[in-house]
């Protein structure tokens, strides 16, 4: 089955993905379609796998690593307050994380609220104009990080 995930995935390996941060061990880093929390971004496993269960435990364990260093660069570069990290893949069933920045200014009734609960079609999209400092930014302190391939 191929998903939106796998198009993209081929891509990012093309080089025509212009979300596409940079690639790390255990995939590649992407700015979110929307950006309705400034920073959020995505890992794509590379190769794509369904789920997290098809990983082998080194794996697992770069994967999440990797995630938790780009909550580290969304941190550093956005001043959030904490990170969100969600696996789903119920519409697109391949693996992916999101990592969300989450602030202290978020209006009352979403700040503690699942991200689910904003309005995606309202946000802001992505832009690559208005988007590359955030994520050349992302890309340094991964690169800075040793974490870059």
């Amino acid at each position: 089955m191929t998903t939106v995930i796998h198009e993209r995935v081929e891509r990012c390996r093309a080089g025509s993905f212009s979300q596409a941060i940079c690639r790390v061990s255990s995939g590649w880093v992407v700015l979110g379609d929307v950006q309705f929390l400034p920073g959020y971004s995505l890992i794509y496993p590379d190769p794509v796998v369904a789920d997290l269960n098809k990983l082998s435990m080194e794996q697992r364990k770069t994967l999440f690593y990797e995630a938790s260093a780009v909550g580290d660069a969304l941190l550093e570069i956005t001043g959030a307050v904490r990170i969100n990290y969600e696996i789903l893949g119920n519409l697109a069933p391949a693996l992916h994380v999101h990592v969300f920045p989450r602030f202290d200014d978020e209006p009352d009734e979403l700040r503690t609220a699942p991200v689910w609960s904003y309005d995606w079609e309202a946000a802001r999209a992505f832009d690559a104009d208005t988007d590359r400092q955030m994520m050349d930014r992302i890309r340094d302190y991964l690169d800075d990080k040793g974490l870059r391939q």
